[in-house]
């Protein structure tokens, strides 16, 4: 039996539009109207899809950009243990406590590569099976589990769907013409007859692009078109398979260092209950810098490999 990726948005919507009755049932949540009326509008996008007109998707997404802009996304009450219980089952699970965590990417990668599936798919039974993992480990229910992962959403908040925002948005950046601007910049700065002058522009380009727009996949179709294509491979025929992936891992570089990739950055530290929002950022400096200056020296001696 095959699993569709379209049958894994659909159950993700389902999910969504039961945290949204979850919360409409917490009458100690701080603002479950608005909360409710969020998760369940993302909900209708995940389970309509294709189907729903493309100006009703936008007409949604402008809602829920009203919603939190109006402030009207909180927490409510979750039946959680307390600090003591969970420390006591902490003690009692030791280390099994990360094997549903395990689960997830050992059935993503066996999905992805002995099925046609595809990852995507894999990642979503990947959790199923780590939820059922889980649940008998720790023998609770489903209600339980359900108030679990809307806790955690409530805390993550309107900043769930940045990173589809951040993708859609490098998809328009690309349409705009914006990576044919950023080549003629280059062009206008860097020595475009040398190459590790247009390698650092490449990688560099990656990173700070990335660290605008919050994800390293929007910025790769405005950067790699706009310097990769043209004037690191064509120009100088950097073999594109190594370049592109190296490219990529400078992308995840800015990821390290900026709020706005905050499915990464913020997330954890609102989980975490930091009072330095910025402390995961802070952190992940030391060793994102040097990892840049590591990408940029690994694609210019690999990239170029064969044309030497």
């Amino acid at each position: 039996m095959s699993v569709t990726l379209e049958q894994m948005y659909c159950l993700t919507g389902i999910l969504l539009l039961a945290f949204s009755v979850y919360t409409l049932l917490d009458k100690n949540h701080k603002a479950r109207y608005g909360t409710a009326a969020f998760w369940a509008l993302y909900g209708v996008t995940f389970i309509g899809g294709k189907e729903i007109p493309a100006w009703i998707v936008g007409l949604i997404v402008v809602l829920m950009a009203l919603l939190a802009a109006k402030k009207w996304l909180g927490t409510g009450s979750y039946g959680e243990s307390s600090k003591e219980e969970k420390q006591h089952e902490a003690v009692r699970f030791g280390n099994r406590l990360f094997l549903p965590t395990l689960i997830v990417p050992v059935v993503t990668f066996l999905v992805a590569k002995f099925t046609s599936m595809g990852a995507l798919v894999g990642l979503g039974l990947g959790s199923l099976c780590g939820l059922a993992a889980a649940m008998a480990m720790t023998r609770e229910s489903l209600k339980v589990a359900g108030n679990e992962g809307r806790r955690l959403i409530d805390a993550i908040g309107w900043a769930v769907i940045l990173s589809q925002f951040l993708a859609a948005l490098g998809a328009l950046f690309d349409k705009a013409g914006v990576g044919k601007v950023v080549a003629g910049l280059v062009a206008s700065v860097a020595p475009t007859d040398n190459v590790l002058a247009v390698v650092v522009a490449y990688c560099l380009g990656m990173t700070l692009f990335t660290m605008i727009m919050g994800n390293a996949f929007a910025a790769f179709a405005v950067i790699t078109s706009g310097i990769g294509i043209p004037l690191v491979i064509q120009l100088h025929g950097a073999d594109p398979a190594i370049i592109g992936v190296l490219a990529m891992l400078s992308g995840y570089c800015g990821t390290l260092m900026t709020p706005m990739a905050a499915n990464f950055n913020v997330v954890p530290a609102a989980l975490l209950e930091m009072t330095d929002k910025n402390g995961v950022i802070k952190a992940q400096i030391a060793t994102a810098l040097p990892l840049l200056v590591i990408q940029i020296a690994l694609a210019y001696w690999l990239a170029f490999a064969g044309v030497r």
